[in-house]
């Protein structure tokens, strides 16, 4: 019994890989906003004064990332 193997290009491997790639940076670039908002928010304001920065800067800051 013979095996035949034939290669078979995929039409388009590389934009499906590019668009998952980019929904995981995405949800990892959120994920990091979220959890520096929180974390800047559990601080008090004598802290934030500290790192020179006010409760009106925090989602400033967490757009940053």
């Amino acid at each position: 019994m013979a095996l035949i193997d034939t290669p078979r290009a995929h039409a388009h491997p590389r934009p499906a890989f590019g668009l998952l790639s980019r929904i995981v940076e995405a949800v990892i670039s959120w994920n990091d906003r979220r959890a520096t908002r929180t974390a800047l928010a559990q601080l008090s304001d004598r802290e934030l004064d500290d790192i020179g920065l006010s409760r009106g800067d925090i989602d400033r800051v967490a757009r940053s990332f």
